[in-house]
């Protein structure tokens, strides 16, 4: 393996603890995660399994869903669905919940931050998106919608379907359907990882793995623009 690969290889998982562990940490400060979470923590209500089984089941729900999107998965995908639940895990077994609301909104504040970085990280790495990630380019390409609508509307629709099945909601999930856009934004030039192409291409911006050509160029683009807000 290359020094480029071992690089990749190295940031995708730590991408990808840090992206559970984040998760974690927004949990136990109790003040609203998610609506992925939501569903989670209220599929684990329903059915009595543990938290990290439940994200594990439901990233392989969503990734049957990339089947008639005609998306493709990669390396980091499948590493998404297996490792993301157990580093969450992790992240419950060794945090405490804060009695504090102080300590609550910056335990929660963190985790949304390593959130944001750890996605970075993960996709920076281009070794393929995540389950959630890939359903949203994947309806993106298939009906032609665009993508912040798309977005809007897979949240939507996780989040109402896990408030009925008794997950929790708060402030702190209004925080992140509204900031972790913009933060990801940030994050993802830091942590790209450029491939060199195999051939010569034109001069432009390194393309995110599981993302067109005019969608990483979108990326990237509203990165520098909220940089210089």
């Amino acid at each position: 393996m290359s020094l480029l690969g071992a690089w990749r290889s190295a940031q995708l998982l730590v991408g990808l603890f840090l992206y559970g562990f984040s998760l974690a940490m927004m949990i136990r400060a109790t003040l609203g995660v998610s609506p992925w979470d939501v569903l989670g923590q209220g599929s684990a209500l329903q059915t009595g399994l543990p938290f990290g089984v439940m994200t594990n089941i439901i990233g392989l729900i969503v990734l049957l869903l990339w089947i008639p999107l005609r998306q493709k998965p990669g390396v980091g995908t499948v590493l998404n669905v297996l490792l993301v639940g157990p580093s969450a895990e992790v992240g419950l077994a060794v945090l405490g919940e804060p009695e504090a609301l102080w300590m609550r909104i910056l335990l929660f504040t963190g985790g949304l931050v390593l959130l944001a970085v750890a996605t970075g990280l993960y996709i920076g790495a281009q070794f393929g998106p995540g389950p959630r990630d890939g359903l949203m380019t994947g309806v993106h390409r298939r009906f032609g919608l665009p993508i912040w609508l798309v977005r809007t509307g897979i949240e939507g629709t996780v989040l109402l379907l896990g408030w009925l099945l008794g997950g929790p909601v708060g402030l702190g999930t209004v925080a992140v359907v509204l900031l972790i856009g913009p933060l990801v934004h940030l994050a993802l030039p830091i942590f790209l990882i450029p491939i060199p192409e195999k051939r010569p291409q034109p001069p432009g911006p390194s393309y995110l793995h599981g993302y067109s050509q005019t969608e990483s160029v979108e990326i990237v683009g509203q990165s520098h623009q909220l940089k210089g807000t």
